[in-house]
């Protein structure tokens, strides 16, 4: 229904229930001039008078009357409508569509929907994880979470915390093959490679060499498309890996495992949570963004300080 159309049904019950175009006008918010033309436009869509009018007195006809009876539940109806769209917009409940990538990000959103569904318990988050960049429209998403910023146009992104490429491996691995002094030395190591789930190519090992990035080859020991299975592998002193800093970090401050060539060490990318206008997010999704952006940005927690990555240097001279 056109909104011209919606304004003279709603000028004309107002008018009827209220027995002056005057004061429908007023009820409605708009001008005397507007409700007169809005109702006479009706009557002339429908070809039929629906007041009998004077310059003091307003009355419906027949056809006025019968229209009303079946128009004015309808437009209940549709007012009804509207007004729950509106509230449930700005309830903290209902369902909240996420997506995000499925290697290295797991536990840190997991944390992050923990502590928002405890805080507002009617939400049913409706998850999807995995590697590939989807469709914002089609997925019928509410919030995102990329490795870098979404490619998306018209969609809002903001920077969360950077992506560390970290060398490492298990002190045991070590203490048997030797700590690496040298990026040359990692040719005579058993290293762990990444085989992108969604491409199916192998992801070279990135590093920092002075101020410029550089790709790293590897002579595989291992090869997996999946992260945790790679972490494993490294934990338990099979290979010499690297690893996304927000994954390997908790595991070198317990003494787990222990970084290696860190001087070496890139952020090449950062996470972003990214939706759309934030004018006309429903308030769940707001607030859940919110929330990210409060506990992720720049949180330290993710992100090893040059000391710690010099932990290995120290260990090698033990």
């Amino acid at each position: 229904m056109a909104i011209n159309e919606l304004r003279s049904i709603s000028t004309f019950v107002a008018a009827a229930e209220l027995g002056s175009l005057r004061k429908a006008a007023v009820a409605q918010g708009i001008t005397p001039q507007a409700a007169s033309q809005a109702l006479a436009q009706l009557e002339q869509h429908l070809d039929v008078r629906l007041f009998h009018r004077t310059t003091r007195v307003m009355s419906l006809t027949d056809e006025g009357q019968r229209f009303l009876e079946t128009a004015r539940p309808a437009l209940l109806g549709l007012q009804h409508a509207l007004q729950t769209v509106k509230r449930t917009k700005e309830e903290i409940a209902g369902p909240l569509r996420i997506v995000g990538p499925r290697s290295t990000f797991q536990a840190v959103l997991w944390r992050l929907l923990e502590e928002f569904c405890q805080e507002h318990p009617a939400i049913v988050p409706d998850v999807q994880l995995e590697d590939r960049v989807g469709n914002w429209v089609e997925d019928r998403v509410d919030v995102g979470f990329r490795l870098g910023p979404s490619p998306h146009e018209g969609v809002i992104a903001r920077r969360l915390f950077p992506v560390q490429l970290v060398m490492c491996a298990a002190p045991s691995y070590l203490k048997e093959n030797g700590i690496p002094k040298t990026l040359a030395d990692l040719q005579s190591h058993r290293c762990s490679v990444f085989r992108h789930p969604a491409t199916g190519a192998i992801v070279p090992w990135r590093v920092k060499v002075g101020g410029d990035l550089r790709e790293l080859p590897v002579v595989p020991a291992l090869c997996t498309n999946d992260e945790i299975l790679e972490l494993q592998a490294v934990l338990s002193g099979r290979v010499l890996g690297q690893l996304a800093g927000v994954t390997a970090a908790s595991y070198i401050r317990s003494g787990q495992l222990t970084p290696v060539l860190g001087e070496h060490t890139t952020e090449h990318a950062s996470y972003f949570v990214y939706y759309g206008s934030r004018s006309s997010q429903p308030a769940r999704a707001r607030a859940f963004i919110d929330l990210a952006v409060r506990r992720l940005g720049s949180n330290p927690e993710y992100v090893l300080t040059a000391k710690e990555l010099r932990s290995g240097k120290r260990v090698g001279t033990t």
